[in-house]
This record gives C-alpha cells, structure tokens and sequence, in this order.
C-alpha cells in the first residue's frame, strides 16, 4: 500500500526521502553588549527530513525564534553565529558569505513570519512583493512571473487570487496576509520552510486553516519544514519530531506522540501540565513556578535547576553544580537531565528523584 503521505501533487508516489535536507549542528548565537555578552542559542542540534516537520517549542525568550532566524542569516545586529554548522543539502550555511546567502534565501530555504501584516511592505501591491521572488531566482519572463504569482496564490487557497495580486496589504484580512507570505516564501518551492509562529495573530478558526494549508503544500512537494511554537495544540496537531527549547538550549527532542506520551524532561512535563486541556478535571491550569534565567547570568548547573519540581522535592545538589548533556536515552528520544544519566557517579543520587 502507498503512503499517502508521500503523494505528489498528481497523486504519484513521491521519491524515497534521502536523509536530512536541513542539519543544524552545535549552533551557537551570541549577542555581546556593553554589559557582557549572551549566548542566545547554546549548542543547538537537529534534523529535519524532506516531507517532515519538526517542531522547536518553548516559551518567550528561550531561543526559537533566534534559531529560525540563525538558519536564515538574518540574525540582528549585535548578534552573530560564532560557531556550529548550517547544513542544506550538506553545503554550510554558516560559512557562505551574505552574497551567497542572498541566492539561497527564498529559493532553497524560505521562512514565514509571526505578524504577516508588519512583514509585507505597505506601499507595494502583493503581485509586486511576490515578483520580487521571481526576480532574484528565476529567469522568467513577465507573462510567466504573472502566471506563477496567480497560480501560487490559488494553491494557497487565496480567494480570486486574480484580484488580489493587485491589493495592497492593507486591503487583506489576517489570514489572507499570512496566504500571501505563505504563497511568497514557497515560489521557488524551496527545500525547507521555516514557518515562525505563522498563526500566533490569527483567529482560531484561521489558525486550523492555515496548519491545514501548510500541512497539504507539504505533502504535496516534499518540503521539509521548521515549525516554530509555544503552542503545544498546534505541536500536537502538525508536528512529526520536537526539539524543546529553555533557556538557549534543546532540553528534549522525540517524536511528538512520545513527547505526550512520555515526556522526560521536567521542563516539558511542565509545559504539558501548564497547558489548557479539554476535558481536564481541574480547572485551574498548573504554571510552573519561578523564571526564566537571565542568559547573561547563567550559572554552572542546569538551566532549569531553579524551578524544577524533581529537584526541589529530591534535593538534587548535582543540578545546580554540573551542566547536563543531551543524551539519548531511549531510541529516538534525548533528554538534557541528570535525572536519566545511568553513569556510576550519579545514578544512587538520582535514583529516588526518578520515582
């Protein structure tokens, strides 16, 4: 029987994924200021497969959102890549010169923001901006750029897409802004999508739309895609591996049914418990307690030393003196916690937290 997760978009068997399209490796983010610096992204790694998303979730601060934007090149003054590797399709991100990157960004590797309206440029029709794709990374001819815009934003679902490639911004709903990046960022149909909290200003009811519409354009072409949350909803509902972030660094990564079914790190267990469940006995959600480290503060132990509810009840003196690593603990399944480290020297200290 065929996957018809693997479909084309005539309906024909896909081609077998051949390994990673996007491998970020010990990616790290600094900012320096007048005061110190700070890593905003410490040691991040992943994978991500042609036709699956992966998921970076974690509340405000932890580092998401500068990950994206590390992949992009796009990382704001004063902050920089300082080291680790940017793989698409094996060649380094990191190491191309801004030139380079220039030819890459919305041809092999496209991204999606959070606030649609704040991302298109008001003074400019929408058949302009998505133009300008066409322009820098294809050699068409007007009548086929115009072909190509209509026909992008009809596969987006874009109503009378004819008319609208002559609105301006303003004139767009929400949700047919957000249609008009998404149409804009997967012109070139690139290789990897980064989407950045594309539903956080949307409505319920466009936000289901809108996942809906990314998860169709996938199956449909391959793409490998980069989904950035806090939202565990929207996880559950697209996702098919996590990397969970607090704090600068991944503290978890799986797949998304064991990250429900079995979440390792105390940190996701407290982002599942913290979030809003139908059905739910208790009414009150659980919040966890205190907040975020400041990233130019951090001390020698966990990150997560200081609110974590198996440390306190435990009295673990390890997770304030030595940093976790990540580590596989099950197959597929890596967690940043002293809480599964088997090794000799730690294993009788951890073993009533673990209960």
């Amino acid at each position: 029987m065929t996957d018809t997760s693997m479909l084309g978009a005539d309906g024909s068997a896909a081609s077998t994924p051949r390994g990673p399209v996007l491998q970020v490796r010990d990616l790290r983010t600094r900012f320096e200021l007048p005061g110190g610096g700070f890593n905003a992204v410490d040691g991040v790694s992943f994978d991500v497969e042609a036709g699956r998303t992966m998921c970076v979730v974690g509340e405000s601060g932890c580092g998401k959102s500068m990950t994206s934007l590390s992949i992009m090149g796009l990382v704001p003054s004063p902050g920089k890549v300082i080291s680790g590797e940017i793989l698409l399709n094996g060649r380094n991100l990191a190491e191309l010169r801004p030139s380079e990157l220039r030819k890459i960004r919305g041809n092999e590797v496209s991204m999606v923001f959070q606030q649609p309206l704040s991302s298109l440029n008001p003074s400019y029709r929408v058949g302009t901006q998505i133009r300008e794709v066409f322009a820098l990374h294809r050699d068409l001819t007007r009548t086929a750029q115009n072909e190509r815009i209509i026909a992008g934003l009809r596969d987006v679902g874009m109503p009378d897409p004819e008319a609208r490639v002559k609105a301006f911004p303003h004139e767009l709903s929400g949700g047919m802004a957000q249609r008009v990046m998404i149409a804009m960022a997967l012109a070139c149909e690139p290789d990897v999508l980064i989407a950045d909290e594309p539903t956080t200003a949307l409505d319920v009811t466009m936000q289901a739309q809108i996942l809906d519409l990314i998860r169709e354009l996938q199956r449909a072409r391959g793409t490998a895609v980069v989904f950035i949350t806090h939202d565990l909803g929207v996880v559950a509902e697209i996702a098919d591996e996590v990397a969970v972030m607090y704090a600068g660094e991944i503290v978890e990564t799986t797949g998304v049914e064991a990250l429900f079914d079995n979440p390792m790190h105390p940190y996701t267990k407290g982002l599942i418990k913290s979030a809003p469940m139908l059905g739910a006995a208790e009414e009150r959600l659980v919040a966890i307690p205190g907040t975020v480290p400041n990233l130019a503060d951090i001390g020698p132990g966990c990150r997560f030393a200081s609110r974590c509810a198996a440390r306190i009840e435990s009295g673990l003196t390890i997770c304030e003196s030595q940093h976790p690593e990540l580590r596989e603990v099950e197959p597929g399944h890596s967690v940043r916690c002293w809480l599964y480290d088997d090794s000799a020297s730690v294993s009788d200290a951890v073993a009533g937290a673990r209960k």
